[in-house]
């Protein structure tokens, strides 16, 4: 089948790669040039393993990119919208992305007489489908969704740096659309892909992927209470959550106590999720306080450098890990970016360090130092902060002799406490 994607974000490029992938002929649609010359050279925009691969296999055969609304709509049968949405200064999503997507897509299906189906694949809280996506398409094109245009739902469940994995091995796949003809043409687009399709209307659909964020927020907010408690009692919470974990109920995913869920995900659909909510009139007690612990999560590792050292002036800190998890080079809501504020405000010089991410947090901080080695980032420090879970930093160990002060603050459960030499000077953000 012939698609278009509007938008290559993580979500789009990854969508358009791996339709490409499964057979299908996919045009990438951008306003951003750069985007468009990166993809058409074959290399991907943003860092998701496995996608340049697809990316060499595919562009000039059954994928190129293009910021040409006309001919992507004109030559497919189908457009994705996977631009971002953002949330605003309430927490609420900016729906001026989508807003100017449905506006250009609608403009040039006026003239397309065959039938032509868009599907929202962006995050939008529920009926923003039927009352902002439909009436501006409808609009636009001076046709009627259902009986001259497709409209479906589509949302999506990608891990960031696995999202290549999860789109080809997903748990589930959720369609929902105005009418079955929207729904069923979608669901044959996936034909390849051995798992349970879900059938539903539109809002259902866009309410499923906030409540899955959502929910796994939550458990991720649960589990660093739970730390913080055990953190008190003098008890290791990853050795509590092993056995909790092992209840198939529960199940152990997101039970990693540590410092905070960041990311472009959880922070933005708990947030959305809550700013509906009120709107509607409901006070969602559970949500607010997840974002509320989740806040205030990175600050822990704060309070224990305060009281390892007497004063953070003139000290330097080393930060290992920007990414806000492993495997990605996303800032976004990292727990490190507000460490590294306070760390800055109260006069301390800071090192860091991070595989992936070094390039996009120096256009957060542009006045700390990076460095190309963990040993470099270590040499002369007064204190180290593990932030991020990569596998690397599991593996220092000599590296922690060229510290001034051997004093290791480890927000992710990235050392193993009953490995740690006698001369360093451990603790665990939440054991």
């Amino acid at each position: 089948m012939k698609l278009s994607v509007i938008g290559t974000g993580y979500v789009g490029t990854v969508t358009a790669a791996c339709f490409a992938e499964l057979g299908h002929e996919v045009i990438c649609v951008d306003t951003d040039e750069k985007k468009v010359d990166m993809i058409n050279s074959r290399q991907a925009p943003i860092i998701e393993d496995g996608l340049d691969e697809i990316l060499k296999r595919n562009v000039g055969v059954s994928l190129h990119a293009t910021n040409n609304y006309e001919e992507a709509v004109r030559n497919t049968d189908f457009s994705f919208i996977c631009v971002g949405t953002p949330s605003d200064i309430d927490g609420n999503i900016d729906l001026q992305p989508l807003k100017n997507a449905c506006r250009c897509l609608g403009t040039n299906l006026r003239n397309k007489k065959k039938y032509h189906c868009v599907v929202v694949k962006s995050t939008v809280v529920p009926k923003t489908t039927e009352d902002v996506v439909i009436p501006i398409i409808e609009k636009e094109s001076g046709k009627s969704a259902g009986s001259e245009f497709g409209v479906s739902m589509n949302p999506e469940f990608l891990r960031e740096g696995k999202a290549v994995y999860d789109f080809m091995n997903p748990d589930k796949i959720v369609i929902g659309g105005i009418d079955k003809r929207s729904q069923l043409c979608v669901k044959e687009l996936y034909d390849k892909i051995d798992t349970n399709v879900s059938i539903t209307d539109l809002k259902t659909a866009e309410m499923i992927k906030y409540v899955n964020n959502s929910f796994l927020a939550t458990k991720v907010s649960f589990a660093n209470e739970i730390g913080n408690i055990c953190k008190l009692m003098g008890i290791n919470t990853y050795e509590v959550m092993e056995q909790v974990g092992k209840d198939f109920r529960i199940s152990p995913h997101f039970l990693r106590s540590g410092a905070g869920f960041g990311g472009s995900c959880f922070p933005k659909d708990v947030r959305a999720l809550i700013g509906k909510s009120i709107e509607l009139g409901y006070d969602p007690k559970i949500l607010q306080s997840v974002i509320e612990l989740n806040e205030k999560q990175p600050l822990k590792v704060i309070d224990i450098l305060k009281k390892k050292m007497n004063k953070l002036e003139g000290t330097q800190i080393t930060v290992l890990g920007l990414a806000f998890k492993s495997g990605t080079d996303d800032i976004r809501e990292s727990s490190s970016i507000p460490i590294i504020n306070y760390l800055l405000e109260k006069g301390a010089y800071v090192v860091a360090y991070d595989p992936l991410a070094m390039n996009n947090m120096r256009n957060v901080f542009s006045n700390i130092r990076y460095t190309s080695t963990i040993e470099e980032a270590l040499e002369n420090s007064d204190a180290c902060l593990l932030m991020t879970d990569w596998d690397e930093f599991r593996e220092i160990d000599n590296e922690l002799n060229l510290m001034k002060r051997k004093l290791v603050i480890d927000a992710r459960y990235v050392l193993n406490p009953n490995d740690i030499k006698a001369d360093i000077k451990y603790e665990g953000l939440c054991w």
